[in-house]
């Protein structure tokens, strides 16, 4: 199996990227009242900064193990090199992220795209670089470039950077790649295969190569599509096909590039199939850890063999996000009497329910937040008034005892541990439920379940197979 530790100790540190090519594989070719935002910003941030360690824990890539950060973390390159000067400037990060990213994934799910083409997600301006990624250690091309890319379950996204690319954001701890200095670089015809599944080929009369543009929000891009050599640890994949970015115009893109784990053809989970067999599993550790470590393991060896699943589904009009069948909430003991058109799975219109990576924390449908916040409040009435803290609108001044919430899915039941379903304040407080409604607008008819109540579980997707599992794990272990 290969293994990747997830590393975000929140402290400076500097990255050095070794690999050892040990295994070679060929890539396919296919109305409470409203708290001050000081208090949000100590409920979310503080409990951050107090856990911190001196320095940042980070073992050195060991074949098929490396390291991987938040993208915001102090550990990662991608954190800004001077600290903000206000809480307000980080907390913002934080309070646009969700929306950011919902507003992507509500594009992915309502837009309507050719069969099996693989498109490349570009966030408008800089709102991707604030969403915290899972970056990892890559390198490309011969020698090896040393890269880092973004991880993201629900996109099929293959690019890089490149040397010379106009309008491309430049940082001091972002590499781009140079493919002149790449003895294995080759771009790809006209005529490939690939060609066909990239958005907007240009192939000009005369044109030896392959390119392709993109418009997204207010910002296009251009990019080349080639073939290199791609290593993640000593796990080296031949041929691996991505776009080169070679402009941009408008909002600047992130530094990193991505590596989608959809389900698209030219995202890694597909390229790499004879290698992992399109199976990978993540467990992401607790807000609290202080290591914040945790792993992802690529490949069906290793993986849980006593896990409970339910159905991945298929939307052909974005078959890279992770549909699954939500069927109901249950509070305690009691099941909460949501309308069933709340789960209902839409390949026309994207409503139904995805598990995502990328999202912190979970948004549901209006009926069913409504019938989730209420019981709940109802349950812990003797806590005191309800408040309003940011976008959390079921908070609590001190602890509370909650309920047990339990996310039910056609096949499996998922109860999350109170550190799942609650964030708190470092003193204690106040405590908040940590889920929301989704927005009144495109996304409203998407439930995300986020990172925050994935965290301390196996999440397991096994897509020849179409399902996903969860299991109960300890992520936090140092790596």
């Amino acid at each position: 199996p290969s293994f990747i530790y997830i590393n975000t100790a929140r402290s400076h540190s500097t990255l050095t990227h070794t690999h050892t090519h040990t295994h070679t594989h060929t890539a396919m070719a296919s109305s409470p009242s409203l708290l001050p935002l000081g208090l949000l910003l100590l409920l979310i941030l503080v409990p951050f900064a107090l856990a911190a360690p001196s320095h940042c824990a980070t073992p050195p890539d060991q074949r098929s193990t490396i390291n991987i950060f938040r993208a915001s973390d102090p550990c990662s390159p991608f954190r800004p090199s001077v600290r903000s000067s206000s809480w307000e400037d980080t907390m913002m990060n934080f309070m646009t992220y969700d929306e950011s990213r919902l507003t992507y994934l509500a594009s992915l799910a309502t837009s309507h795209r050719p069969s099996g083409r693989s498109f490349v997600p570009i966030a408008p301006g800089r709102q991707l670089l604030q969403i915290p990624n899972y970056v990892v250690r890559a390198s490309l091309g011969t020698p090896a470039q040393p890269m880092l890319v973004a991880l993201d379950t629900s996109s099929d996204a293959a690019w890089f950077p490149c040397t010379a690319c106009t309008g491309c954001a430049s940082t001091s701890t972002s590499a781009s790649f140079d493919p002149s200095s790449s003895t294995t670089y080759r771009p790809l015809p006209c005529g490939s295969p690939q060609c066909a599944q990239v958005p907007n080929p240009s192939c000009p009369e005369g044109a030896a190569s392959c390119a392709f543009n993109l418009t997204y929000g207010g910002s296009s891009v251009q990019a080349g599509l080639a073939q290199d050599i791609l290593a993640l640890a000593s796990e080296v994949v031949q041929s691996y096909t991505f776009g080169c970015v070679q402009k941009m115009t408008g909002n600047s893109i992130p530094p990193q590039g991505l590596l989608g784990l959809g389900r698209g053809p030219l995202s890694f989970l597909s390229q790499t199939k004879d290698l992992y067999a399109s199976t990978f599993s993540y467990c992401l550790p607790s807000f609290k850890s202080l290591n914040f470590s945790g792993t992802l393991r690529l490949g069906p060896i290793g993986q849980p063999t006593k896990i409970k699943t339910t159905t991945l589904l298929s939307n052909a009009r974005r078959s890279s996000l992770y549909y699954v069948s939500m069927i109901g909430i249950r509070v305690g003991r009691r099941v909460l009497d949501i309308p069933p058109s709340a789960f209902a799975f839409d390949p026309a219109t994207g409503a139904g329910t995805i598990i995502d990576s990328g999202t912190m924390f979970t948004r549901l449908v209006a009926p069913a937040y409504a019938a989730l916040r209420d019981e709940f409040r109802r349950r812990v009435k003797a806590a005191g008034p309800v408040t309003s803290l940011g976008g959390f609108d079921t908070c609590y001044n001190g602890a509370i005892k909650p309920p047990a919430i339990t996310l039910m899915f056609m096949g499996m039941n998922v109860t999350l541990p109170p550190d799942n379903a609650l964030i708190h304040s470092t003193a204690g407080s106040i405590t908040c439920l940590a889920m929301a409604a989704a927005p009144d607008n495109v996304n409203s008819v998407l439930n995300v379940i986020a990172n925050v109540q994935q965290q301390n579980h196996r999440v397991f997707f096994d897509v020849p197979n179409a399902r996903v599992g969860f299991a109960r794990e300890f992520c936090t272990a140092a790596a």
